[in-house]
């Protein structure tokens, strides 16, 4: 009987996987500042080297921000340079300035079979469900539906949105502890339908961006899944590829 050879694995992603379970555990709180290389290196016992190729990686990964003469912390959703790391929907004009979040609803259901797919949560169990309306220089942009587990956001509510001045995931991140760490989406064309067109105030049947998107935190743990439509008739999706 064949047996598959162990897969080997570099000793500096060895110790990125052992930062990345600090962070998870949370020994380091988003925008704090991680020990420094010499530190690290001698507490897992290899070369600062090491210790910098894997903190060099991590940093591409967005998990951690280096900062000129100060050290490397972690990255945090309540850094405005955040903002458009997920949110990929760009001005024409180029304007960056943050849009403006308006929640519409929020409440709480029980799990169908599609939610507890996308969140990996047994059928029935508590979700929460948000409605908000994004808005770019006064105009509405993008309606979202988003699916939270509700164990990870008990004590979410309309009135905890509405009170929020700053982004969903910095919301997430300093109220319930919840860093964003990666998205997997899925875009396709679509028409409006009657509530979208009265949402985004285009013409019923006006050509819309769909944008389903599942979120992921530490352990590659799902913790959101959104359902958005976008209106692109002076915006674009940017996405860079590298």
């Amino acid at each position: 009987m064949s047996q598959e050879s162990p897969t080997f694995s570099p000793l500096y992603r060895q110790i990125k996987a052992l930062i990345l379970q600090a962070l998870e555990a949370g020994e380091w709180r988003p925008g704090q500042a991680i020990p420094s290389e010499q530190e690290l290196a001698a507490r897992f016992n290899v070369s600062q080297g090491t210790v910098r190729k894997a903190i060099d990686e991590m940093a591409a990964d967005n998990l951690l921000v280096r900062k000129q003469g100060k050290g490397t912390f972690v990255a945090s959703h309540n850094d405005p340079r955040a903002l458009f790391r997920f949110l990929r929907l760009v001005p024409v004009d180029g304007d960056l300035s943050p849009p403006q979040s308006m929640p519409l609803d929020c409440w709480r259901a029980k799990a169908g079979q599609e939610a507890s797919r996308m969140l990996a949560i047994e059928p029935g169990a508590p979700i929460i469900i948000v409605r908000r309306l994004l808005k770019f220089a006064a105009r509405p942009v993008v309606i979202d539906e988003i699916y939270l587990p509700g164990e990870v956001f008990q004590g979410l509510s309309a009135e905890t949105l509405q009170g929020w001045n700053g982004s969903l995931y910095s919301l997430f991140e300093t109220r319930f502890g919840v860093r964003m760490i990666r998205a997997q989406e899925r875009i396709r064309a679509v028409a409006a339908d009657r509530g979208a067109a009265e949402a985004l105030s285009v013409q019923e049947g006006t050509p819309l961006l769909s944008v389903e998107r599942v979120t992921y935190t530490y352990g590659d743990k799902p913790v959101e899944w959104r359902r958005g439509l976008y209106s692109t008739a002076e915006h674009f999706y940017l996405n860079e590829l590298n």
